[in-house]
């Protein structure tokens, strides 16, 4: 009896011909298999060509992604008010995890001056989600 799942590499070469036709999702789960290294090597170099590509058409995770990469600096140098600037693309459209991370640089001063009440916001607005 054949097994019709596709292997691992058949499911990251089906994603990439999705990425490469423009599927913002498939760009972002792309960028996450690189940046894990989950199925492929890791590369934090084609993870941010990625998530670029999808934060470029107005994705809130590839917005998202990016800002986490400069956070940490993971394939770029890290860098706090890039990491802000990505952060609030995607915050202003509702994502929650970057509203979370914008509350934790604020609450901690990182990139931005140290202001409780602009904390107090995103991570207000992060729990209306159902983040914690």
């Amino acid at each position: 009896m054949k097994n019709n799942t596709p292997s691992k590499n058949e499911k990251t070469s089906e994603l990439r011909i999705k990425a490469e036709q423009g599927d913002v999702n498939a760009q972002c789960d792309l960028g996450v298999t690189y940046s894990d290294g989950k199925d492929v090597p890791q590369d934090y170099a084609e993870a941010i060509k990625w998530f670029r590509l999808a934060a470029e058409q107005d994705y809130p995770g590839g917005q998202h992604n990016i800002g986490t990469m400069y956070y940490y600096g993971r394939g770029v140098p890290q860098d706090y008010a890039e990491a802000i600037k990505w952060y609030c693309l995607a915050a202003e459209q509702g994502y929650a995890g970057a509203q979370h991370n914008l509350g934790v640089m604020y609450d901690q001063g990182q990139g931005v001056p140290q202001d409780n009440l602009e904390a107090a916001k995103w991570y207000h607005l992060s729990a209306e989600q159902g983040y914690a």
